[in-house]
């Protein structure tokens, strides 16, 4: 990924997380319509990078026929079979390449894309992969547009690289919590804040004050351009940080939604938001007991998604709970899933059993 460098509440710059540009002189193989697609995935899989012309649709149109070429040649049913599909995909759609020339796309038909401008401002001429372009495109859209979350009263606006939510289970089961919690309401913290939700549901609820930290930047910035000229700024204060950062102050309410699938990969910042390594629950963990009030509540909102699909047979949170000596379970909260859609292609069978779950624990 390519960086930009911002700045956020006089915090010290910040290093934007963006789709890195191609420069090259190398001649590359073209494709547009009447180009032969078998000789141009087979240019694909040697590593060569092929390049858009003449239409926008031409790059979807090689996407499309990728996808054809490897549904034929790999295996597509099981969890870990979807999740080497992908990887194989991502690998070659990234060799294709569409050129970008004073902030518009080279190439007839293409839709404005008010990021090409903001994140990239002194650049005259690249190239990007195009399923790249594409991300760019939905989350302009989604910025622009606004997208409507069930539990909130308005709409949000997610900033480029920025996680929001697309099932909402989760969230409702969170609403519901707060709709009942008789505790304090002067502080939280909410860790690994993203596009802002669970804060905003927060104040919504009536908490005063909400410090959210973030290890993705872009999360930081852009929720930070979204409230900064609105009440919502005197409420929620924003830190560029792992866990808990450089707070300190001990809190009524820790909000946790952390990934729910497990890796043994290194993780890029994106991944963050769907993956976990080995150490952040107990780093959570130990640095949570230190800022909860002997009073307070810690929630976390999960899934039992990487024990159905056999990802894994260790639950973090029951594991702190039995090994930890740190927390006790006040109560657990459990809420089906909506099944996939019938007009999914993958098949998630698995999602008939899952659940997403709402703990509550106190310190002992």
């Amino acid at each position: 990924m390519a960086v930009s460098k911002e700045e956020v509440n006089g915090m010290s710059e910040l290093t934007l997380n963006k789709p890195e540009i191609i420069v090259s002189d190398k001649q590359l193989m073209l494709f547009s319509k009447g180009t032969d697609v078998r000789l141009t995935i087979k240019t694909l899989e040697a590593g060569h990078p092929v390049l858009i012309t003449a239409f926008y649709s031409n790059g979807l149109t090689l996407l499309k026929e990728l996808k054809v070429y490897l549904h034929k040649k790999l295996p597509n049913k099981s969890f870990k079979e979807q999740r080497d599909y992908r990887a194989q995909y991502k690998k070659l759609s990234s060799l294709i390449l569409i050129e970008i020339v004073d902030h518009k796309l080279a190439v007839k038909k293409a839709p404005a894309i008010g990021w090409l401008e903001k994140l990239y401002p002194e650049a005259s001429r690249f190239l990007l992969p195009f399923v790249q372009v594409q991300g760019l495109n939905s989350a302009w859209q989604w910025y622009e547009n606004g997208v409507n979350i069930p539990v909130l009263r308005n709409k949000i606006h997610p900033y480029f690289g920025t996680y929001f939510p697309t099932r909402y289970d989760h969230l409702i089961l969170f609403d519901n919590w707060l709709k009942r919690y008789e505790g304090p309401k002067k502080s939280a913290i909410d860790v690994g804040i993203g596009s802002g939700v669970l804060s905003l549901q927060m104040v919504k609820h009536g908490f005063q004050k909400v410090h959210g930290t973030d290890t993705n930047p872009n999360a930081v910035f852009g929720l930070n351009e979204s409230i900064k000229d609105t009440k919502l700024s005197r409420k929620i204060t924003l830190e560029y940080a792992n866990l808990f950062g450089s707070h300190e102050k001990q809190t009524e309410l820790i909000v946790f939604n952390p990934p729910w699938l497990p890796t043994s990969s290194r993780l890029n910042r994106l991944d963050e938001a769907i993956y976990y390594n080995e150490s952040l629950f107990p780093d959570f963990f130990e640095s949570a007991k230190q800022r909860l009030l002997p009073d307070g509540k810690l929630v976390l909102l999960f899934s039992n998604l990487a024990e159905i699909t056999e990802v894994t047979k260790t639950h973090p949170i029951e594991k702190e709970l039995a090994e930890g000596g740190r927390f006790e379970l006040e109560k657990c909260l459990k809420r089906k899933v909506k099944l996939a859609s019938d007009k999914t292609k993958r098949d998630q069978h698995w999602r008939a059993l899952e659940e997403v779950e709402l703990w509550v624990l106190k310190p002992i």
